[in-house]
């Protein structure tokens, strides 16, 4: 669907993307489990465009996904969107249905983000040599330190994997969209994916199977 059917209108919104980095691709599985389609703007990170004056207008951060709405206004940041079209079009919904769902979600959101996400982000930015001109200074010692702060919450997560389907609740929320992105990032963190990890795996290769998986 578009994103201004059912109102008449053409959307003009546009989400400035950054292909197979994490946070574009969050933003990407969200709205393809909402089945809403918005005109993208590829950003080439590799070429440094989103240090370019024109995209640095939308976003002072210099980072990507930003969605920029119909009358001109930029939104940044990852859950800043999700929330906007969550709020645009409740269902399916990936926030939580009532008070206590909204609570557990954002808990462990927050959780994988915090605890998993950036660890492995940093992992990333501090050891892989493509961000050797970016990531000033590297620091190939706190690189390392990530990872393991990655790996110890990868276990704590597979304990409570052991306890119930999804990350939040007991169905797919934006908690899962964050881990599962996640986990496909520790390939290129070069952090392995412990093979005694079975509840992850599990959890794992079911959201591969969904077909937003694939945005």
């Amino acid at each position: 669907m578009r994103v201004f059917d059912w109102i008449g209108e053409v959307a003009l919104m546009q989400l400035y993307d950054g292909g197979r980095a994490p946070s574009p691709r969050r933003v990407r599985v969200f709205l393809a489990e909402k089945g809403i389609d918005v005109p993208k703007v590829p950003v080439d990170l590799g070429k440094l465009e989103q240090t370019s004056d024109s995209f640095t207008v939308l976003n002072p951060m210099q980072r990507v996904p930003v969605l920029v709405l119909d009358d001109g206004t930029p939104i940044a940041e990852t859950m800043a969107i999700c929330r906007y079209f969550e709020a645009l079009q409740p269902e399916p919904n990936l926030l939580g249905r009532d008070a206590r769902e909204i609570a557990l979600t954002e808990m462990w959101n927050r959780r994988v983000e915090l605890n998993f996400y950036n660890p492995v982000s940093s992992a990333f930015r501090h050891l892989h040599p493509a961000m050797s001109g970016r990531e000033v200074p590297q620091i190939p010692d706190w690189g390392e330190a990530n990872k393991a702060k990655a790996l110890a919450f990868l276990a704590l997560l597979d304990r409570e994997l052991g306890q119930r389907r999804y990350v939040a609740t007991d169905r797919f929320t934006v908690a899962d969209i964050t881990a599962f992105i996640t986990v496909d990032f520790m390939k290129p963190a070069k952090i392995n994916l412990p093979e005694d990890m079975a509840n992850v795996r599990r959890w794992h290769a079911e959201i591969s199977g969904r077909p937003s998986a694939s945005a």
